[in-house]
């Protein structure tokens, strides 16, 4: 097994423990991170006692769980640990806080059932000011069952190999008590209009919350007003990612927020081509598929300090994007990405069944499908459609406020897809500040705002028509560093046997193939990708992030030309 340098310092007592939502952050805060007892269950009855151990929040398959064991579907994995209210916590409400849980969960405080979540990648929160005491115990009850419910499971398989990935189950995200006052603030949307020069706050109906803006360390506005201009505007850029500190008042609740002030649209360059904009300027969006897996913690990054790594490693190789593949991060990535200047493209979890060569394989003959056929695309259960629904407004609602996100993917390469003309209505009517590629890299309906191509073994050539060409996956050269791999396995799309042709392969097909096409129309670029994933060796770095396969310089001279 390799590791990441994470991983190798773990510190088991509280992994991953910073607070883990900076868009919305109170004082109050107990991380329940660390070690649970766990069991695995043929039903879900909460057992008297516990045979293991588990380290929260790794999924049991991956190796830093320390159970390294797989959930089957026949299966129940009931965990349990017990905490405390330290004296003067609770202020009037107590919340019991999930990153994330896959993919069905059921929540007991000290006996009592408390609430349930069915997705496995969305954030949720349960109430439980009524349920606890001074000390108590806590049990999740999970049930996950990949791909036989048709749920959301991402790259995630029973069996994996080549482009599909170990599935993983339970607790893989941070878990964290907070506490508010009776009367608190549940929410603010914040919303910046970049034209106007102001942002828009939208709290629920009732709730007057006060608004107090900082530019740095200066207090630039103090007000209960839902609209607020604001005075020499910082915009926010990859070159410059500015952000503003908010903090929002309520009664005795007090939480502190940021915003950016940025636009992302479509519009005409010089030369009357459609282009991305940014800020009301045509922008190149430069930048790699992020898949977001360890080999020691799968989903779950080792550290909070691994995501970080990440993010400003694509901004020192010169990049400026990131499309977030089929997964949705714990929200501090999303602040890096902010902090850091990195514009995200954002997926949405592929669900449904088998994705057979009846999707995958007809657009390279020129065949685009009708995706409100459900049986051809292994989409035929009702209520996994509904729940993807669910799980949707669920990460619109969750990611909103991240000024680093530009665009919203509701599907890709018709995995699990269907009815993608509703669902760019849908996003549509929840959020109108960004992009909408509803059918990434074919089988687009009749809606979307790109043109949206994924493409890795046919000649590359841009025809600029009514809306940005964007090359949403391309690329996927492949080499293997001995000693820094998953397995003995080798997936890629092009194959190279040393760096110094890997490393020339990457320069032609940049400097012949994407830069000259750039001023033909080209509007973005996703190659694939930034770090290995199990079979997958077309990385730029190994799997544990040990090792870079194409020096900085290189890459950083070709994104130089990277512009319009």
């Amino acid at each position: 097994m390799i590791t990441t340098p994470w991983g190798e310092t773990l510190k088991k007592d509280c992994p991953l423990g910073e607070y883990p939502r900076p868009q919305f952050k109170r004082d109050s805060y107990i991380s329940l991170n660390g070690v649970w007892k766990c069991d695995f269950c043929e039903s879900e009855e909460i057992p008297d006692s516990f045979s293991q151990t588990i380290l929260v929040p790794f999924s049991p398959e991956a190796p830093l769980s320390g159970v390294n064991r797989t959930l089957s579907d026949e299966e129940y994995l009931i965990y349990e640990r017990d905490f405390e209210i330290p004296d003067g916590f609770n202020k009037g409400r107590v919340f019991l806080n999930f990153g994330a849980v896959d993919q069905i969960a059921k929540v007991y405080v000290n006996g009592s059932f408390v609430g349930a979540h069915h997705g496995g990648y969305t954030p949720f929160s349960l109430e439980i000011t009524d349920y606890v005491g001074k000390h108590n115990i806590l049990n999740v009850t999970v049930r996950d069952l990949t791909e036989k419910n048709h749920y959301s499971r991402g790259k995630q398989r029973t069996k994996r190999g080549g482009i599909w990935y170990t599935a993983q189950s339970g607790i893989w995200q941070s878990v964290w008590l907070e506490s508010t006052p009776v009367d608190y603030i549940p929410y603010v949307r914040i919303t910046p209009d970049f034209d106007n020069e102001r942002v828009c706050f939208e709290a629920p109906d009732g709730i007057c919350v006060q608004k107090q803006i900082y530019d740095g360390d200066t207090l630039i506005a103090d007000t209960t007003d839902n609209t607020v201009v604001i005075d020499n505007m910082k915009p926010w850029s990859p070159e410059n990612p500015f952000l503003y500190k908010v903090v929002f008042t309520y009664g005795r609740d007090r939480v502190s927020s940021y915003f950016g002030m940025r636009k992302f649209s479509i519009g005409e360059d010089k030369d009357g081509l459609p282009r991305l904009m940014l800020n009301n300027e045509p922008y190149f969006f430069n930048g790699l598929l992020d898949q977001g897996y360890y080999p020691d913690g799968l989903l779950t990054p080792p550290s909070n300090k691994a995501m970080e790594f990440d993010v400003k490693s694509v901004k020192n190789l010169g990049f400026n994007m990131l499309r977030k593949h089929i997964k949705i991060e714990p929200m501090l990535w999303y602040h890096y990405c902010d902090v850091n200047g990195i514009i995200v493209i954002q997926d949405m979890i592929n669900g449904g069944g088998d994705y057979g060569l009846e999707v995958s394989a007809v657009p390279f003959i020129g065949i685009n499908l009708d995706d409100t056929n459900y049986s051809t695309f292994k989409r035929t259960n009702e209520a996994s459609r509904r729940l993807y629904y669910t799980e949707l407004q669920e990460m619109l609602d969750a990611l909103y406020n991240c000024p680093c996100i530009a665009a919203w993917v509701p599907f890709n390469e018709g995995w699990g897809q269907f009815d993608s003309d509703f669902a760019y209505d849908y996003i549509k009517s929840n959020d109108k500040t960004r992009i909408v590629d509803s059918a990434s890299g074919w089988h687009t309906q009749t809606k979307n705002d790109i043109i949206s191509k994924h493409i890795y073994f046919t000649p590359i050539v841009v025809r600029a028509g009514d809306k940005p060409w964007c090359l949403t996956e391309f690329g996927g050269l492949g080499i293997r560093v001995k000693g820094h791999t998953f397995n003995d396995k080798m997936f890629g799309y092009k194959i190279y046997r040393s760096k110094e042709s890997l490393t020339s392969a990457y320069k032609r097909l940049y400097e012949r193939t994407i830069i000259p096409q750039i001023k033909k129309g080209l509007c973005a670029t996703v190659y694939t990708q930034l770090t290995d994933v199990e079979d997958e060796l077309n990385g730029l770095f190994t799997y544990d992030r040990k090792v870079q396969k194409i020096d900085t310089d290189v890459i950083k001279q070709i994104n130089e030309r990277m512009k319009i």
